[in-house]
């Protein structure tokens, strides 16, 4: 993200930090929350990433890449603390 405007990198790095908080909420509020749950939000996530060929614009387009990075880094981490 280096080449971003500083704006953009502030709203990623906004945009990451809250998802990944969200996250941590939802895993330690809601027992029946499994990795493959995380996983098949990702997998939307992805999905609607794809579909949206050029048109969001700046600020949406780090929100969804901060979203996505956040759950990633959330799974990564998650998986990590389970095969320990």
């Amino acid at each position: 993200m280096s080449s971003s405007p500083e704006w953009q990198d502030h709203k990623y790095t906004e945009t990451f930090e809250e998802e990944l908080r969200g996250l941590e909420r939802r895993r330690a509020a809601d027992p029946d929350c499994t990795i493959a749950d995380i996983e098949g939000t990702l997998k939307h996530l992805y999905i609607m990433d794809g579909a949206d060929w050029g048109g969001r614009g700046g600020v949406q387009d780090a929100v969804m890449a901060a979203t996505i990075a956040a759950h990633e880094h959330f799974l990564a981490d998650w998986r990590s603390k389970t095969m320990r």
